[in-house]
């Protein structure tokens, strides 16, 4: 098992694609083809979780958080960050980050959230744009078949609750090679008039790779004709936040209460309640203003979020709770999560849960 092969499984989960623009995730230190002898799952990477892994014989981290997310200009140990980054160095240990990539995710760090609060009817509080594209191709009649099948096998044609989804049509496609040509019909030098089907299929946008490859394996031509466009649609499995329901409505102090149990928070700063039973519920794990309107839009009665300021909170406006839960309360299991998914994914070795408890916030 090599480190690449665990980022392979992280990314079945949560393609890197998917990561916001600003965010810098992947591998950040460490060789994608060494040996791995233990993962260690951390919220955050600090210099004790480096110390834990060395001591539980783990020489690859998989973070939450992005321990470098400005550049490094020196590596000195000046700060914290460099003082991890030089530790898991000097040690050999690979870290790996997955951060936004995660939060998008449709089993990612909301859907955690929502599992932890019993939340029936989940979905995306705001999709992500432009997940969702469209491969175009012509063939020849006699290998259409062969072609979708293959550009089914590598992931495309699935919308919704449907597979091998493509449209086809006929035509007459034409072409001439020059005297360096190879052409699998006709001859070189003259016009060709082929009868042939294009075929239609959408994608989601971190498959590309693997169509194009499909696509270009399956097809008979010397030159493969194809377009790719993104598309609007919105791709309603991908995305940050979640809603979902409660079994029953509860009163806004129950919910609370139930909240401040089940995510092992001390304290949860809120707005002002509106004296309304509390039934459907949206979260957003970590930093969670922007998704104050989406929320509202969708007929939350309550957003579960974190780091909000002052100023947030007039934006509720009687039409929704906001309850401010911690950032590293809202992420806590994210780390549970992946365990659970990598455990099933290797079974030769163990998966290690950090106990190192990263939240730099202290309660008095």
């Amino acid at each position: 098992m090599l480190v690449q092969d665990v980022i392979n499984h992280l990314e079945e989960l949560s393609p890197l694609a998917y990561a916001e623009d600003f965010d810098n995730v992947g591998l950040l230190v460490g060789d994608k083809n060494t040996k791995v002898t233990g993962v260690l799952v951390t919220l955050d990477t600090l210099e004790d979780v480096v110390d834990e892994a060395i001591q539980e014989n783990c020489n690859m981290i998989v973070s939450f958080h992005p321990i470098i997310f400005k550049g490094l200009k020196k590596l000195t140990g000046k700060t914290y960050v460099e003082r991890v980054v030089m530790k898991a160095i000097k040690n050999d240990i690979a870290i790996y980050s997955m951060h936004t990539a995660l939060d998008n995710s449709w089993q990612g760090v909301n859907h955690m959230i929502c599992e932890k609060l019993e939340l029936k009817n989940q979905n995306i509080l705001i999709p992500q744009k432009q997940t969702i594209k469209k491969l175009t191709t012509f063939a020849p009649i006699k290998d259409a078949e062969s072609i979708r099948e293959a550009l089914f096998n590598a992931g495309a044609g699935n919308i919704g609750n449907y597979s091998n989804c493509s449209f086809n049509t006929e035509g007459i496609g034409t072409f001439k090679g020059n005297e360096h040509s190879n052409p699998v019909i006709g001859e070189k030098g003259k016009t060709h008039h082929e009868t042939e089907t294009q075929i239609t299929v959408t994608f989601a946008k971190h498959a590309e790779s693997s169509i194009l490859k499909a696509l270009f394996s399956a097809h008979p031509y010397e030159e493969v004709a194809y377009e790719i466009i993104s598309l609007e649609n919105t791709n309603q499995h991908i995305g940050i936040g979640m809603t979902g329901e409660l079994e029953n409505p509860i009163k806004e102090t129950e919910f609370l209460q139930y909240l401040k149990t089940k995510m092992h928070t001390p304290c949860i700063r809120h707005s002002k309640l509106r004296n309304k039973n509390i039934k459907k519920v949206a979260v957003l794990g970590g930093s969670g203003s922007f998704a104050i309107s989406a929320a509202k839009a969708l007929g939350a009665d309550i957003l579960v979020t974190s780091d909000l300021k002052y100023h947030d909170f007039f934006t509720a406006e009687n039409s929704i709770v906001l309850a401010d839960i911690g950032h590293y309360e809202s992420e806590q299991y994210t780390k549970n999560g992946l365990v659970a998914h990598l455990t099933k994914k290797i079974t030769n070795f163990a998966i290690v849960l950090s106990k190192t408890n990263t939240n730099p916030v202290q309660y008095f």
